[in-house]
């Protein structure tokens, strides 16, 4: 099930619960550890340096036990009870170690900080950082106010952090993403299960278990969706080509792309199972789609108004699911639309930002806010605000932060790869009856299949990401 995510204050209380059954400190102190340590592990190479720091606290027990179950590594502890004897001890370290072969795991001060950094605690995180080595936080980047996101005067920058039970609020702020790195959540420490519930929801892996569900044996194209695609412009056609690519992978019984009439024979030589026809007014009502997808590469100024004014329509009449991405989304009219019918925008923060007459710092400052207004002002459609940790939901209910995802998809096309992924279940009608798990799960699986590929070659390419889906 999805995590949620808590405040300092309900982290406390929940582990002050844990204890009142009688499991003990050391216990979950043990499994923590040895969590750190597994990530620790994927992280490194049989012969590479592990530099522990440990401080006084619970972070500096985990880190310990992380220490203890690191097998062929090189694993030094640095005991940080006093500053200027630790700095000493990591230039010591760092000088006869390579950047390349060594990590850092740091467990100097966890969620209890609560006054800024001074003095020689303020130059060891210093310090660390200017290491320059890959370095993996134990719950919380040292220095890192947990519930804001903001540093304690200084905080270290984590490479990846692993966080306790439960996302911690601030380490979801746009403010804390140069110190947290990748955020990873170990949930299964010994806790008992959280008590409380929250707003915001972590995505797990585990939540797609079995899903998308089996298909009948005796299925046939006809039962798994039409989906309509209006794409594609000159100078932008491969986004049309992308889009249903993406959709093909999620595999609708039928595909149509509608593209301008000049960018028609560039478009139909990629593609073989899509239908793509040029555009006319109208022809997305032709057929008995089941879900329409607007927008990707539908970005020349010398568009024919008509075509705007068709996915304006489209999205005010049509009774069927309908995706609208990139440069359709600054057409989107506000209010209503039909009665009951699913409404999905895929927005980037610079795009939201556009849409809600703001600025994109203004976005980033409040995320949730954000995707709450996109929702309300264009009739209570399904938001998938994109980005680091991108975040799902409407302007009711319950708001998904993705857990998968990397800066390597921060390229020209991945967007409309998504969009046409996505689009291809929600055409599926024998999904649409939890589209939010549909959106959850399409969002989740690109994530994780450009984690994948990063794995093996940071260097890939887009056709790449299209295969691992």
């Amino acid at each position: 099930m999805p995590l949620p995510v808590v405040s300092i204050k309900q982290m406390r209380e929940w582990e002050q619960r844990t204890w009142a059954t009688g499991i003990t400190e050391s216990s979950v102190i043990e499994r923590a550890g040895k969590a750190v340590a597994g990530y620790a592990l994927r992280l490194t190479k049989t012969g590479d340096a592990v530099l522990v720091i440990a401080g006084r606290g619970h972070n500096g027990d985990d880190a310990r036990v992380a220490a203890q179950n690191l097998p062929e590594r090189e694993v030094t502890i640095i005991e940080a009870q006093e500053p200027a004897d630790a700095i000493a001890k990591l230039k010591e370290w760092t000088a006869g170690h390579r950047p390349t072969r060594s990590l850092i795991i740091d467990g100097l001060f966890g969620i209890g900080l609560n006054r800024p950094l001074e003095g020689g605690w303020l130059e060891l995180v210093q310090k660390l950082n200017e290491t320059k080595i890959p370095i993996l936080a134990v719950d919380v980047p040292s220095g890192l106010d947990a519930e804001n996101g903001m540093p304690l005067g200084d905080a270290v920058c984590a490479d990846v952090t692993v966080t306790m039970g439960a996302p911690k609020m601030g380490l979801l702020k746009s403010e804390a993403a140069e110190y947290v790195g990748r955020l990873e959540v170990a949930p299964d420490i010994g806790l008992i299960p959280c008590p409380f519930d929250s707003e915001l929801s972590w995505v797990c892996p585990e939540d797609f278990d079995g899903y998308p569900p089996r298909r009948p044996d005796d299925g046939h194209k006809g039962r798994f969706g039409h989906l309509c695609i209006i794409a594609g412009s000159q100078g932008y056609h491969g986004a049309a080509v992308l889009a249903a690519r993406g959709a093909q992978r999620a595999q609708p019984g039928l595909i149509t792309l509608i593209v301008p009439s000049d960018v028609y024979i560039p478009v139909a030589s990629q593609l073989r199972s899509t239908m793509v026809h040029p555009w006319q007014s109208g022809l997305w009502e032709a057929e008995n789609f089941t879900a329409i997808l607007c927008g990707p590469g539908l970005a020349n100024y010398d568009l024919p108004q008509e075509l705007k004014r068709d996915i304006q329509r489209a999205w005010q009449e049509s009774p069927v699911p309908v995706v609208a991405d990139a440069s359709a989304l600054d057409w989107l009219p506000k209010g209503p639309t039909c009665p009951d019918a699913l409404r999905i925008i895929t927005p980037h923060p610079g795009e939201a930002a556009r849409m809600l007459g703001k600025k994109t710092p203004e976005i980033l400052a409040d995320r949730q806010a954000a995707l709450r207004q996109l929702s309300e002002q264009w009739g209570g459609c399904y938001v998938v605000l994109k980005g680091r940790q991108t975040l799902m939901g409407n302007h009711i209910g319950r708001i998904y932060v993705n857990c998968s995802g990397n800066p390597h998809l921060a390229q020209g096309g991945a967007g409309d790869l998504l969009a046409g992924w996505l689009a291809g279940f929600a055409a599926q009608p024998m999904l649409q009856t939890d589209i939010l798990k549909v959106i959850r799960y399409a969002v989740w699986r690109h994530g994780a299949a450009a984690d994948e590929l990063c794995r093996t070659n940071p260097h890939w390419t887009l056709d790449e990401l299209e295969a691992a889906l």
